[in-house]
């Protein structure tokens, strides 16, 4: 296998020519070795890796600060890398130190040397095309990769609206279709009144429509870019043009409604949207757990409730207990909510611990939250297509139950609770004057 080496200011490396990547990916690579996942594991991430570098790039260049050669062989890698080249070399792992420098410096040496072979050179032929001098020109990493992590997510909510979506139109259907069956109403486990069973997906239904509105509402929020922070950098000063130049391109690339972040330009340690994200997933989270939990009871409930609708049986439930079908997709379901739960603690803790100008935790809110997006998506796609969509009512246990239930007290004035016989009240309590409306 050929070999070349590569040098920083730590001194030489070797690398096999076969990597994509340069000498600080390399190191980072034997630094951080924390949570397993690298940054491939979310196309996402890599996508807008390369949208923020090529707008860089046709910014520079608009300005006049980057050459037409550079700049055309850094679009190409970078639209070529987003058609799914080269993923496998974004290798480091997510959960890194440095504040997100290593993703940053990874994305920057594998877009220079795919540049560098479009332009006829071979990998580290730095003199030619230079991962920090010209795809990285004018940037930090405390603006191109918070920008990137940002539109990330915005990316990834594409998904996860659209699985809401599905689901809601699923509920919809499911309500329309049980819009005259009725329904026990229950409270602390008890029968209360009657409902239609069709009501209760119009209220699942409704629950996750207002999520929708909530996650579009926090994505106008992480538009919001910090490109502005370059420019106030008196350590490395861009053109005064060059972050409405790059919003421009990168809005055009990604198609985004991107915007410049005003109010705090160049303060990097507020995580305030992504906490705002964060916690739009733990409540969308606790909503689907909910949710799993009442159409478990619904189908197997010990009174009125008993088997009101049907699950669709997945598989097996018991090794042991050969006729047992248990509700498999709604308990996984839940157990993916209560992971979700703890992924915003983490990002709750991680945006506490910024400190002065920068949040140093930013790589583990990142990758909790794009965690909890790819989770949360694959499982209300899950629920919608093997459970939602296969719920029957099973209308005579319904009708034959409502009759033989005490929560017809409820329709019946004159029946007290001193004459009612599951009365439970004491002789002396009997005695009283009965109250005339049932609970």
């Amino acid at each position: 296998m050929n070999n070349r080496k590569e040098h920083d200011l730590l001194g030489d490396e070797t690398l096999p020519d076969s990597a994509w990547y340069g000498i600080q990916t390399l190191r980072a690579l034997r630094n951080f070795n924390t949570s397993g996942v690298p940054i491939h594991h979310f196309q996402d991430l890599i996508n807008t890796l390369t949208m923020v570098k090529q707008a860089s790039a046709e910014a520079n260049h608009e300005l006049g600060l980057l050459s037409s050669k550079k700049t055309n062989a850094i679009r190409q890698a970078c639209i070529r890398i987003r058609e799914g080249e080269l993923h496998n070399q974004f290798v480091v792992d997510l959960i890194q130190g440095g504040a997100g420098t290593s993703t940053n410096m990874n994305a920057n040496e594998v877009i220079a040397n795919l540049a560098l072979s479009i332009m006829g050179h071979e990998k580290g032929e730095y003199q030619y095309l230079h991962p920090n001098n010209d795809v990285n020109k004018s940037q930090t990493t405390n603006d191109a990769y918070a920008t990137a992590t940002r539109l990330s997510i915005v990316l990834s909510t594409q998904t996860l609206t659209h699985a809401l979506s599905s689901i809601k139109s699923s509920l919809d259907k499911k309500a329309e279709e049980f819009a005259r069956i009725p329904l026990a109403k229950g409270a602390h486990l008890q029968d209360t009144a009657t409902k239609m069973l069709g009501s209760e997906f119009v209220d699942f239904a409704d629950s996750l429509k207002e999520e929708i509105v909530n996650i579009q509402s926090a994505c106008t929020q992480l538009c919001a870019t910090n490109l502005d922070s370059t420019s106030q950098d008196q350590a490395n000063r861009a053109h005064p043009d060059y972050t409405k130049s790059t919003i421009k391109h990168l809005k055009r690339i990604s198609a985004l409604p991107i915007t410049s972040d005003k109010e705090s330009p160049g303060d990097d340690s507020d995580m305030g949207a992504f906490v705002k994200i964060s916690a739009i997933q733990r409540k969308l989270a606790i909503k689907l757990s909910k949710i799993c939990s009442e159409i478990c009871m619904l189908s197997n409930d010990p009174r009125t409730n008993f088997n009101e609708i049907n699950l669709p049986v997945a598989q097996a439930g018991s090794s042991l207990a050969p006729g047992v079908a248990s509700p498999v997709i709604p308990e996984a379901v839940s157990q993916t909510a209560f992971q979700v739960i703890g992924h915003d603690v983490t990002v709750c803790m991680a945006a506490e611990a910024g400190s002065q100008q920068l949040n140093a935790m930013e790589p583990v809110i990142i990758y909790n939250i794009l965690n909890s997006m790819k989770m949360l998506s694959s499982a209300i796609y899950m629920l919608n297509h093997r459970c939602i969509r296969g719920i029957t009512a099973n209308n005579p246990p319904i009708q034959l139950n409502i009759p033989n239930s005490h929560m017809l007290a409820a329709l019946m004035p004159d029946l007290s609770y001193g004459t009612h016989p599951l009365n439970h009240l004491s002789s002396a309590a009997a005695n009283t004057s009965p109250l005339k409306t049932a609970v």
